[in-house]
């Protein structure tokens, strides 16, 4: 039986990934991505150069394929190093095993791979400077400008304003709520030494954690460091507030002292670099009918602050690529199983990444932290099946969001409890054998 022709709009990361497992299964697949072929144009990727790279989004790389390719290009981050404002620096391990790391990967050069990946299996088309204005559910049109589209089945890794979330959300009254955070992000630059070397340790996420904002950076493979500052929108200390050169200057100087000494760009590349907006977006549920389907961040758009936002696109392609051969082309059960099974995990990571942004940029120095921290790293060493940090679960497992989100609840409560004395540590071996049930 001929397999239907699919209809995906964008041609970001998560798009050509979820072309490549449809043609995989024998389908062909039309891109429309908006904007021009990134392969061939001069500008920029668009958003941040340079993207964490965890367990989820590995093992999606590895299912087609491309993850050998990739992987020379990637660099390991084996902790946060935490600079303080005096100046020194301590690392704090994301895990206890070797392999637990994650990975700085550029973003243009993994949706460059990715686009040619999807076209050389010789089933993906796709059709660059195509900019989505509307969808019409009921008559199964798309439109581009002057150009209507007819589709069969349509797939949305559209991103966070996604035209396709508007049509299905119109037309099956699904719940919507984008939240912003009421902080932004300017990115900016730390270039390698004079002789080429990198001006910090490589091997680890930089924070310069300041209670209300922070500034991070990531390796590059050219030996210079992205940095990104997160910063309230509007108050006293705020973009609105930091515009001038003096400004600028006075706030890394006065905050990140010893950053400030090696971004000789620094009060150019503030000025000129856009402020972007930080926004989470929970939609429930994300497919219409049986001929639309959401992934990506126009399913889940999630603040940056647990380096999920791509490894979770990259897991909405290997659950609705597993759906697809489970349910054969059955795409009103497809999807239904799609939503139903994997909502509240999206749900989950948002929650939870909005979490750690409170985390990073506060807690990381608090001493009641820095004890929790000690101790569940003491537990997952005495209990490894049953007693997982919830950073590992995130990054090094599989395990589902929602239930890392609801074993962290659990686990941070019984270290609170032994923490504050209402436990001594008999009762609490006993507590985590009883709450928490083996998942390795």
């Amino acid at each position: 039986m001929k397999k239907e022709k699919i209809t995906l709009i964008g041609a970001g990361l998560a798009g050509p990934l979820m072309a490549t497992h449809l043609a995989k299964r024998g389908y062909s697949v039309d891109i429309y991505e908006r904007r021009p072929d990134m392969r061939k144009a001069t500008q920029s990727a668009g958003r941040s150069i340079n993207l964490a790279l965890s367990v989820r989004g590995i093992h999606a790389l590895k299912k087609v394929g491309i993850f050998d390719q990739i992987k020379p290009t990637i660099i390991p981050m084996k902790g946060r190093m935490i600079h303080d404002l005096n100046g020194e620096t301590h690392l704090q391990p994301y895990g206890q095993k070797k392999d637990e790391m994650i990975y700085s990967v550029s973003r243009a050069q993994l949706n460059m791979d990715l686009l040619t990946l999807a076209e050389e299996t010789g089933r993906v088309k796709i059709h660059f400077d195509h900019k989505l204005e509307s969808a019409d559910l009921d008559k199964n049109e798309l439109t581009f400008g002057e150009k209507i589209i007819r589709f069969n089945i349509v797939i949305g890794c559209d991103g966070s304003a996604s035209p396709l979330r508007k049509a299905i959300i119109e037309k099956s009254k699904a719940d919507y709520v984008k939240k912003p955070l009421g902080h932004g992000y300017k990115e900016l630059v730390i270039p390698p030494s004079k002789s080429g070397e990198f001006l910090l340790e490589p091997n680890a996420l930089h924070i310069w954690p300041r209670g209300e904002f922070m500034l991070i950076a990531l390796p590059n493979f050219d030996r210079t460091f992205t940095c990104t500052l997160f910063f309230p929108m509007i108050g006293p200390t705020s973009f609105v507030t930091v515009k001038n050169k003096n400004d600028i200057e006075d706030l890394f100087q006065n905050y990140f002292p010893d950053a400030f000494e090696l971004m000789p760009t620094l009060v150019y590349d503030f000025q000129n670099n856009p402020t972007g907006n930080l926004a989470t977006v929970y939609c429930d549920p994300w497919h219409g009918q049986d001929k639309a389907v959401l992934l990506g961040d126009a399913a889940h758009a999630v603040v940056p602050f647990f380096g999920q936002g791509m490894n979770a696109s990259f897991q909405d392609c290997t659950i609705l690529s597993s759906l697809i051969e489970k349910n054969k082309g059955n795409w009103g059960k497809i999807f239904e199983e799609y939503s139903f099974s994997h909502v509240a995990n999206g749900h989950a990571i948002a929650d939870m990444a909005i979490e750690n942004y409170i985390e990073m940029r506060d807690a990381v120095n608090d001493l009641n932290y820095q004890k929790r921290r000690r101790l569940e790293l003491e537990l997952e060493r005495k209990f490894p099946e049953r007693f997982i940090p919830r950073y590992s679960m995130v990054s090094f497992h599989q395990i589902p969001y929602l239930d890392v989100y609801n074993r962290g609840e659990i686990q941070l409560k019984i270290m609170n409890q032994f923490l504050s004395n209402e436990i001594n540590e008999s009762e609490l071996n006993t507590i985590i054998k009883d709450q928490l049930q083996p998942i390795i």
